[in-house]
């Protein structure tokens, strides 16, 4: 079936991560801290966004409801959905937005922070998928197919620079870049070492397994990732008692024990709850044991699944 009409393409994504490096053979975009999105795009239809798990987005951003104007021909786009907080992408914002559900609370939401889409592939063009096209093709088609505006915009890149891009990711406070090799097919569901980031702080999808309540308003929620079927202990984040995703995650179904292996000292006042929730976390780096040195949690999120949470 026309992948357009079958509307169910699960992203390409990113093989590795690296040290800044240079290269004729990469191109470099910054590295958007939002929610991967697929758009499909037909002038004569309306706009479809969904992302990773296949779920549909537009009902979250209503803003962007007819960016499927702002196109020559129907395409297939793949990029980022952003809401920008003074100047810079806010991750905080648009995983607070895709988790709500109240109509009224959105449309306030959408007028304080109004969202974006960053297209940064196309994948299909003019009745056509292109993703055997090498990338620099694909770039040239997603140029000239969009014509932006505030809701709708293209990636900008630099070639062979990356050490330069790095240099002011890191002076904007921003996420990092991504590498990507020049003449890179695009692959479905798939990790490929042509797409590289390279990054400020590390951070990574975990599973949210429980939660332990502290003093002060404050809990310990408990992460774990996925080595093969089996989940591992990756240490904890602290979290408001008061928070909206605190309040989604003691709501959860409880259990009576986690399918961890090896859990370590500490941790026998959690309480234990299905593994169905998924949090991003940031973080210096990871101790001789594997769990997170001074981790800060950013949000629950929705367009990942716990099975997808892998240790690398």
């Amino acid at each position: 079936m026309d992948i357009f009409e079958s509307k169910n393409i699960k992203p390409m994504l990113i093989g590795e991560m690296k040290e800044v490096f240079d290269s004729p053979k990469f191109i470099y975009e910054l590295k958007f801290d939002g929610e991967r999105c697929v758009a499909y795009l037909d002038k004569t239809q309306e706009t479809e966004l969904r992302n990773k798990r296949n779920l549909k987005m537009l009902g979250k951003v209503p803003e962007l409801s007819e960016i499927h104007k702002q196109i020559k021909y129907r395409c297939i786009l793949d990029g980022e959905l952003l809401v920008f907080k003074d100047g810079k992408p806010d991750f905080y914002e648009i995983q607070r937005r895709s988790l709500m559900s109240n109509t009224f609370k959105i449309k306030l939401a959408s007028l304080k922070y109004p969202a974006s889409f960053t297209a940064f592939d196309i994948l299909y063009y003019k009745d056509q998928q292109v993703t055997d096209l090498p990338l620099m093709e694909r770039k040239r088609l997603l140029e000239d197919n969009i014509i932006e505006n505030k809701h709708i915009l293209i990636s900008r890149y630099i070639e062979e620079q990356g050490t330069t891009l790095y240099k002011l990711s890191e002076k904007e406070d921003l996420e990092g870049i991504v590498a990507k090799a020049m003449d890179s097919k695009y692959y479905f569901n798939k990790r490929t070492k042509d797409w590289i980031k390279i990054k400020n702080l590390m951070d990574d999808d975990f599973v949210v397994c429980g939660y332990i309540v502290k003093d002060k308003g404050v809990t310990s929620i408990v992460l774990g990732q996925y080595f093969r079927d089996q989940l591992i202990y990756k240490g904890h984040v602290t979290l408001g008692v008061s928070t909206t995703d605190f309040k989604i995650i003691s709501s959860m179904t409880r259990i009576n024990s986690p399918n961890i292996k090896e859990i370590s000292k500490g941790n026998e006042n959690a309480v234990w709850i299905k593994p169905d929730l998924v949090c991003k976390v940031e973080y210096m780096m990871e101790t001789a044991t594997g769990s997170l040195r001074q981790p800060v949690f950013k949000g629950l999120r929705n367009d990942k699944r716990p099975e997808d949470c892998i240790i690398n």
